[in-house]
């Protein structure tokens, strides 16, 4: 069976450039880059160099970089780090974000909450993107941060964070952005974004899983959730994952040459013809998130299939060798519908109904083409094995142990 990939914003493969640029830092080139003999040195060099790489990519200083294990501990310190500073001072705070964040943004919310901070969690439109103005009236006088994603994971829908960064400054408050989806997708670049500190992450750029980083615009007073050694500038304690910094440079510095040589035009023409042809050949089926043109990230679609459980149809395309999603990889499992998709207004029958198509930079015109085959075979068969939907036509969703 030929497998096919299109749940590129769970994670992508590793290309071979960076696998390449990591080996000598798998195994012969295994200094501390804390030591100061020869070994030391040479790892010392491979990770400033990397940084180097990131900072350039963001149009950002190299000084302004922070490597760690991953998005979300980027996004943990970006909150813990200015909004449990202000806590831990005794002072009020309070943090605006949206009810669409990534779970590591939500979560991290929730327990600041529970610390005694004040959060403020921002609606989104029926296409899933935020109202500056709803920015700007939930804005306090001790505001400590606001934390808004440049790109919605499930969606794909793109945040008018430049208008929400002018209202920022205005008002003197710090701005965070998860830009976990947009790095190597759309053009992210901190001088015109206007935020303050931006997280990414190495495995959803065709990068190595465990490795991320945190921008810090400079003067942007941070906290550090470790305490250690005085890695990272004394930001972030602990031994720098070596090769996973080096294939994180890499894959940075290849996402950048991909929005400039086609390759991530050719990928949004690629998504366009699938979603096409998906609304096409298969009934009651809709797009959830910004139809516009460029409202949206390059390589995503989310449709919803009625009369089925989109969780029934990613197990019937994968067992066909399709694999993709009902959503973020982090609530696999989860008996709720999207929080994305809810926030929304979508309802719990068609939210449960959804599946994320996400493309990667390797995925091929066949691909596609095979995909429009399997998709709307695979509806077909789940809606006729509703007795109640092949009756009446029914939103009666079929089990997962009808399942073929």
């Amino acid at each position: 069976m030929t497998r096919i990939y299109m749940d590129a914003n769970a994670t992508t493969p590793l290309l071979p450039e960076v696998f390449e640029a990591m080996r000598p830092y798998l195994m012969g080139s295994f200094g501390n880059a804390s030591s100061i003999h020869h070994y030391g040195q040479l790892a010392r060099m491979a990770v400033e160099q990397a940084r180097e790489e990131v900072a350039q990519a963001l149009g950002a200083r190299a000084s302004e970089i922070v490597f760690t294990s991953g998005a979300t501990e980027s996004d943990n310190l970006a909150l813990f780090g200015m909004v449990g500073k202000a806590l831990d001072a005794g002072e009020p705070a309070h943090l605006i974000t949206t009810a669409i964040e990534h779970h590591a943004v939500l979560h991290a919310a929730e327990a600041l909450e529970r610390r005694g901070a004040a959060v403020t969690y921002l609606p989104v439109s029926s296409e899933g993107v935020v109202a500056p103005e709803d920015v700007r009236r939930a804005l306090r006088p001790e505001t400590r941060l606001l934390s808004v994603m440049q790109a919605n994971n499930e969606t794909g829908a793109l945040q008018p964070l430049e208008e929400i960064a002018r209202i920022a400054a205005e008002a003197d408050v710090w701005l965070h952005t998860d830009a976990v989806q947009a790095i190597g997708k759309v053009p992210v670049n901190t001088k015109t974004l206007g935020v303050d500190l931006l997280s990414l992450s190495g495995h959803k750029v065709h990068g190595p899983q465990g490795v991320g980083a945190l921008w810090l615009r400079r003067g942007t007073p941070l906290q550090p959730l470790f305490y250690g050694g005085a890695h990272e500038r004394q930001r972030r304690a602990g031994t720098e994952n070596l090769p996973g910094i080096v294939g994180l440079g890499a894959a940075m510095r290849l996402g950048g040459q991909a929005l400039a040589d086609g390759t991530t035009a050719r990928i949004a023409a690629l998504r366009d013809r699938l979603e096409q042809g998906l609304l096409a050949r298969v009934d009651e089926c809709g797009i959830n998130g910004p139809s516009a043109p460029g409202a949206r990230l390059p390589n995503t679609t989310n449709l919803w299939f009625d009369h089925l459980e989109g969780e029934a149809l990613v197990i019937a395309l994968d067992l066909k060798g399709l694999a993709l999603s009902g959503g973020s990889a982090c609530a696999s499992g989860a008996t709720e519908p999207s929080h994305v998709l809810t926030a929304m207004g979508v309802g719990k029958h068609r939210a449960r109904a959804s599946l994320r198509f996400s493309l990667t930079r390797l995925t091929t015109a066949e691909e596609v083409d095979r995909a429009l085959e399997l998709v709307p075979t695979a509806v077909a068969r789940l809606r006729e094995l509703s007795p109640v939907y092949r009756q009446s036509g029914s939103p009666a969703a079929v089990p997962l142990s009808l399942v073929p």
